[in-house]
Parts: C-alpha cells; structure tokens; sequence
C-alpha cells in the first residue's frame, strides 16, 4: 500500500445543464474539475480496512510526512465518452462510469446502441487497467469521470451506475460499496470478489446502511467462464452473509472471458433501472444477527484485554477487520490503540 499515491477529488453537486456540450462518441477527452471525496483521506475511509487505515496514519505520523491529497495531472489524462444523441429526459441521462482492464480508453463494440437507447453516457479513463494502481489511479480517475461528466451534463443521480469487465469488475465492486451516495448500483462483468476480505472490505456503517438500502448490483458472466462463475459463486455467498441482497446474476450464453456483448449490457441496466424489492423482514433478521456477531466479537476483545492477554485481542481484532470492517468501526480502532498501548 502506498499511501502517498491514495489521492484527488470528487464533489457531488447538481446536474449540468450544458446544452451546447457535444454528443456522440468523443476520444482523447480532458477533465480539469477535481474534489474531495476521491482525495487520499477519503480514499482511505471508503476502501480501506479501518486498521490498515488507522496502520499508514501511524507510520505517517512517525515519518512526519502527511498524505499527498492530489497527485494526478489532470491535463495528462485521457478519458473516452459517449453522449447519446438524443436529448435527456426529465432527470436527466443516465451514467455509466466503466472501470476497463486494458490501458487505453476505448468502449467495446455494441455498447452505443445500448446507450442511445436507455439514455446513458459512457465515461472510461486511459491507463486504468489491470498493471495499474488502484488507489493511485483506477479509483480516484472513475471518481473525476463521473464528477466531470456531472458538471458538463444533466445526470440523474438515481441511475448513475459504475461498471468494469474482468479486473476493472473488481475495481467497481469496491467503488459501489464505498461511494453508495454516488453510485446507485454496479455491473460486475466477470469479475468479483467476496466481500469482507482484503479484495473488498465493507465500508463505515453509514455507508454499508445506505449501500444496503438502496443499491443494487448485477453479476454478469460467461457460461463458458468457469474461472469467474466459480468467482461469482463466493463472491453472491459473501454478499448473503454481509445482509446484501438486492443481487442478481446473468449468465450469459455461449460466452468465455469477454466484456458483455450489447444485448447483456441492456439487461443488465435495465435490472438497475428497475430491481426487484427486498423482503425487509429478511434484511431486519440479517442486519440483527450480524450485529449480534459484531457485538460479541468486541466484548470478546474487551475482556482479553481486561484479562491482560493483548496479543489475543489483538489477533481477535485483525480477524473481525477483515470480516466486518468499518461495521466494527470506531471501536474496533479504538480496542487496537489500546492493545498497542498495553503491549508498550
């Protein structure tokens, strides 16, 4: 993890109203607007664990060098766009910010139809892929997309969605569960992974609240792409447990390793546009009994400490982390500041 590298900005504001922004397919596009909630500070709210956070707060305050908040040029990115040609409707177009694999900014073959006829811009930004930092690049350069691609056109905010393919799948999951005030659901395009582990930690309880309440994702893989069918698989199981359950998963026929052809695409929209309800029963059960789990976890580390076993805590601590994240935050930081202290 290289802190120095978690970095640049994003503000929400109202929709654009440009009526003399272009349409159509634009290459080589340059963004110049940038905002907090994509600079290092919030990067590291959003998508870390709270101790690996509360871990390059500390080694940063024994350096003495503070986090570098903005360090992409903006005016040396390139981002393709796609504006449908027809104009927005009464809220607004839709959005779509995808998170690529490969390096250049490119959209794939079928997609503009898609978009022309849901009413949604396109928006991927050059050297994104795979090789490339997350926290440096990827993230923070979805986060300037969406936010640029606000400022220049009307958006509705409730169909604005993040999306990848293969690797950049991944990179969209984690967005979605930590931006749910920006992204209203995501398109996992073979490529996901558990939540509640390193790949994608759960975001701080306001957070996971809202995600779980009123986002939503789509799965959609290859039937010829056991890899990530198998993937997809652990990745829906951990979502069950996690109380995520406005989830569905396509398969797609006759299909390997490959971004989604057009037809899947529509789809997969259109179930964001339009998801089935949730049973709220289910999701008050599910939300109690992880709780319940959540809360014994740290009266268990509460007493270790007590009793003088600090290095019980401690590893009792890393686990609920890794499991929990910010839904065992703040008392998880503060349990392992205390752990820290007794072991020094």
């Amino acid at each position: 993890m290289r802190p120095a590298q978690i970095l640049l900005a994003l503000i929400l504001c109202g929709p654009a109203t440009a009526a003399d922004a272009p349409s159509g397919l634009q290459h080589d596009v340059v963004f110049t607007e940038t905002a907090p909630l994509a600079g290092a500070s919030e990067l590291m709210r959003r998508l870390l664990r709270p101790l690996a956070a509360e871990q390059v707060r500390a080694a940063l305050a024994r350096s003495g060098k503070s986090l570098n908040e903005q360090s992409i040029v903006l005016s040396g990115e390139r981002f393709v766009v796609y504006v449908p040609t027809a104009p927005p409707g009464p809220r607004g177009y839709g959005l779509l910010v995808f998170v690529p694999p490969w390096e250049g900014a490119l959209m794939p073959s079928g997609w503009p139809r898609v978009m022309d006829r849901l009413g949604m811009i396109y928006v991927s930004a050059g050297r994104s892929g795979n090789e490339t930092d997350i926290f440096g690049r990827r993230a923070p350069l979805a986060l300037i997309a969406a936010r640029n691609i606000m400022a220049r056109y009307p958006v509705d905010p409730e169909r604005t969605y993040v999306g990848g393919f293969s690797g950049g799948s991944r990179v969209a999951m984690r967005l979605a569960l930590g931006y749910p005030d920006l992204f209203r659901g995501a398109i996992l395009n073979a490529g996901s992974d558990p939540v509640g582990d390193d790949g994608a930690p759960l975001p701080p309880r306001e957070l996971f609240d809202r995600f779980e309440s009123q986002n939503r994702l789509v799965y959609v893989t290859g039937d010829e792409d056991m890899v990530n069918l198998n993937a997809d698989s652990a990745s829906l199981s951990a979502m069950s447990r996690s109380c995520i359950l406005a989830v569905t998963a396509n398969i797609s026929p006759h299909a390997g390793h490959k971004a989604m052809d057009d037809a899947a695409l529509a789809e997969a929209i259109g179930q964001l546009d339009h998801p089935k309800p949730v049973d709220p029963a289910k999701l008050t059960a599910c939300r109690a009994a992880q709780d319940g789990r959540i809360t014994a976890a740290l009266d268990q580390v509460r007493a270790d400490l007590a009793a003088g076993r600090p290095d019980a805590a401690r590893g009792a601590l890393i686990a609920l982390d890794r499991r929990y994240g910010g839904l065992a935050a703040p008392a998880s930081v503060d349990l392992w500041r205390a752990s820290q202290s007794v072991a020094h």
